[in-house]
């Protein structure tokens, strides 16, 4: 998710970016990046769907001691992304106020948004990758010697041709559709994503009716690219983003399916609800000119039972849950159901 330009939100037509810095993090360091323990320290917004994605998946693989995190407070300015969460408002390993210094040391003038997730290389501060389409996708297949024991495969060899067509469906219609929707500037615009979103809402639904993952009977990257917008789904992209037809909690399988993954260890203990709201409805002033934040949804039936269990499946194949979360990166109270 980029940074500035926030009062053009809603003002001008919406276009997805494509990450500008696209170097892979890999096994064997072929563009120049290694994986090595401690190196790197990845950039997130829990606010944003595209950073949280990366917040899932380093907790799944249990990669929590390998690659540090720095959490950006959801609220921008026009300099972009900054941690004024952490003391001296700096983050306290790459020592920089804003995201954008770490784009500046890799490309001065870079003329593009400051988006998350970003990962940095900590002894240089230079950006790495922006590549949200790509970071996680690395994260299962390229960092496999600092996985934890029991990680989960995410993306697993015999069912890719079948996760990447999921994911290229749900991309386009759910996790772009949303934004297509709230930030459109003319009335057809607006019902031709408010459209496209609800029926593959639809065939999503039918699809997990009898079957309790999105492909195969464990978690992959595909659940985990839906969970991402749908946990947002009722708290901003129903009121803000003009996405009504329904709420998340009014579709049983839906509902039921995103309840599952937000009380399986690794996703619900990444969400904060607090900064998510904040996020869209104070920075996205060409949308929500007042600021004024809502005070719901009631956040009480996340822990209600969902039965999905039924369904079979094993979420974590083979492996074994993750461990719990490290103190200093625990959601606060306010954030969480």
């Amino acid at each position: 998710m980029s940074g500035g330009g926030n009062t053009e939100y809603g003002r001008k037509r919406f276009q997805r970016s494509r990450a500008h810095f696209t170097d892979r993090i890999t096994a064997d360091g072929r563009d120049g990046w290694p994986v090595e323990a401690g190196r790197y320290r990845l950039v997130v917004s829990r606010a944003c769907p595209w950073a949280s994605r990366s917040l899932v998946s380093r907790r799944l693989l249990g990669l929590e001691d390998a690659l540090s995190l720095a959490i950006a407070d959801p609220i921008q300015d026009d300099r972009s992304w900054r941690f004024t969460l952490d003391a001296g408002d700096r983050d306290p390993v790459l020592g920089i106020r804003f995201l954008s210094e770490a784009y500046d040391r890799r490309e001065t003038g870079y003329p593009g948004g400051v988006s998350v997730p970003a990962i940095v290389d900590v002894p240089s501060g230079r950006l790495v990758t922006n590549d949200y389409q790509r970071i996680t996708l690395d994260l299962a297949t390229e960092w496999t010697a600092l996985h934890r024991d029991g990680a989960p495969d995410l993306y697993p060899k015999a069912l890719r041709d079948e996760i990447d067509a999921v994911m290229a469906d749900v991309y386009e219609d759910v996790n772009n559709g949303v934004y297509r929707a709230g930030f459109a500037t003319g009335q057809a615009q607006y019902e031709e994503a408010y459209a496209r979103l609800f029926r593959r809402l639809e065939l999503l639904a039918e699809r997990l009716a009898g079957q309790r993952y999105l492909v195969g009977d464990t978690i992959t990257e595909a659940d985990i690219r839906l969970f991402t917008t749908l946990v947002r789904f009722d708290a901003v992209y129903h009121g803000h983003f003009k996405c009504n037809r329904w709420k998340l909690t009014e579709n049983r399988v839906l509902w039921a399916y995103v309840r599952d993954l937000h009380q399986t260890p690794g996703f619900g203990d990444t969400v904060d609800f607090d900064h998510i709201k904040r996020h869209y409805y104070q920075v996205h002033s060409g949308i929500n000119p007042t600021g004024i934040v809502p005070l719901g949804p009631d956040l009480a039936g996340w822990a209600a039972p969902h039965h999905r269990e039924e369904l079979g499946g094993r979420p974590f194949g083979d492996g074994t849950p993750p461990g719990p979360v490290p103190e200093a990166e625990r959601v606060p109270a306010s954030g969480r159901p």
